[in-house]
């Protein structure tokens, strides 16, 4: 990246639908209340000077309310939209739905195709901006998809999970992943931005090696973690104690890495629409969270980032 640019952070917002997370997919689980609580915990944001990215799927951009909520934050200025995927809510309605057929990149081109121009047309109709930001819905990229992103537009993808493998389920497997961008495209016109994660403990170095193969041990990862060997941390207030964050985000400081990017899932601002916040207390807990990585990144001087920020100083540096 130019130098110039400095250090940054990025906030993604997976904002969706809510739906009950131990149960099986379901094309009627399409609420969207939990959109009521976006604009306090848009407020808390903005006043912390984060801009964030909502990565808005079908539910959200088809709901008058909803939708009328992100037009909002887009017009005055202290937001992004970018567009995220759940195939199972998105139609057209073609597949049948099952583990596989959640991750979109399984699907055939075709299907793939009309999901995500239903997606970014509708985006476009009902919150008047097109989406240049993209994630597929459980991090499912495929084969096609890439070139579908370009065909629509997209100029960056952040549906990597650096360091995650998600093969047991049918998914993809990022697991030697780095979190560092990189042009997907040798005429740069999508760019790929990871989510940062980074192994912490006495055997880091031998994360890539050591973590993924400890998965068909029981317990092994619990063990590891709490032996203080190994652990992997990603950016995110779900199911990462800020304790272990905050040691991850020193240790990547350390590193020399300069781009940071975190994410949410929307539903969590309300207790009880996801496993991570359950109640009252736990959403506290989740603002303090946020309180304590914004402060360490105003004490590094790590600045927030937009999308397009980041696009623009990678065409930069060629």
């Amino acid at each position: 990246m130019p130098e110039d640019f400095g250090r940054r952070f990025f906030l993604f917002v997976d904002t969706e639908e809510e739906f009950d997370w131990s149960a099986p997919r379901s094309r009627e689980a399409d609420a969207v209340t939990a959109v009521a609580m976006l604009p306090e915990g848009h407020a808390r944001f903005t006043r912390f000077g984060v801009t964030p990215t909502y990565l808005i799927d079908y539910p959200i951009a088809n709901n008058p309310a909803s939708a009328a909520v992100m037009a909002s934050f887009v017009a005055d200025g202290t937001a992004v939209v970018g567009a995220q995927l759940h195939p199972w809510v998105n139609p057209p309605f073609d597949e049948v739905i099952s583990n596989a057929n959640s991750f979109v990149g399984n699907l055939p081109e075709a299907q793939e195709r009309a999901k995500l121009v239903a997606l970014t047309e509708r985006i476009e109709a009902m919150v008047g901006t097109r989406p240049l930001a993209y994630r597929a819905g459980r991090y499912g990229i495929g084969a096609n998809s890439a070139r579908l992103l370009i065909e629509q537009g997209y100029r960056l993808d952040v549906s990597i999970r650096s360091l995650f493998d998600y093969r047991a389920d049918g998914g993809p497997d990022f697991s030697a992943y780095p979190s560092w961008p990189w042009w997907i495209d040798s005429t740069h016109r999508l760019l790929e931005l990871p989510l940062t994660a980074a192994y912490t403990g006495g055997l880091r170095r031998h994360g890539p090696a050591l973590f993924p193969s400890s998965a068909a041990l029981p317990l092994a990862r619990a063990v590891l973690a709490r032996a203080g060997l190994l652990q992997r941390v990603a950016l995110t207030p779900e199911g990462m104690p800020l304790r272990d964050v905050l040691h991850a985000l020193e240790i990547l400081v350390g590193e020399g890495v300069e781009l940071f990017s975190l994410s949410f899932h929307s539903p969590s601002l309300r207790p009880g629409h996801t496993p991570y916040v359950r109640d009252a207390a736990e959403l506290k807990l989740f603002w303090r969270w946020w309180h304590g990585v914004f402060d360490f990144f105003a004490r590094h001087d790590i600045l927030n980032a937009s999308p397009s920020d980041l696009i623009a100083a990678a065409e930069r540096s060629g």
